[in-house]
């Protein structure tokens, strides 16, 4: 019996799909690299302003973190409000989409977590049984 994501895939097939246009990579695209997820759950808190992002994550640089906040307010994730302040002040936020999104998110990082010690198992016997073998 095929799976729902099988299903989905064939019905997608039977629509022409065409790879480049496929939703869930449209998705993966911004949110799979590094920073746009670890903002996010950054956000979940609460809004933030970009320097306290900054500062929560001090290894990312200020053109990362800008790309990234820039790239979930286009995916319509994320939601950049300005306050009339002098200098304007600027507070980033998740979007109901983004907290949808999260939730979502959030049971991939618990499979993540519970599933990190078999995978470095795997990953260390692989290494070792198969000394050299291009990936």
């Amino acid at each position: 019996m095929p799976t729902a994501p099988q299903n989905r895939l064939d019905a997608w097939k039977a629509l022409g799909f065409d790879p480049s246009n496929c939703p869930v990579r449209q998705v993966l695209d911004h949110v799979s690299a590094k920073w746009p997820t670890l903002v996010m759950l950054e956000l979940r808190q609460g809004p933030q302003r970009f320097n306290a992002l900054f500062r929560i994550l001090p290894d990312i640089s200020k053109r990362m973190l800008a790309q990234s906040l820039r790239d979930l307010e286009r995916d319509g994730l994320v939601r950049r409000e300005v306050f009339d302040t002098k200098p304007p002040g600027v507070s980033y936020s998740l979007t109901d989409m983004g907290r949808s999104f999260l939730a979502r998110f959030l049971t991939l990082v618990e499979w993540a977590d519970e599933n990190m010690p078999a995978i470095l198992a795997a990953r260390t016997e692989f290494e070792t049984t198969a000394p050299g073998q291009a990936v």
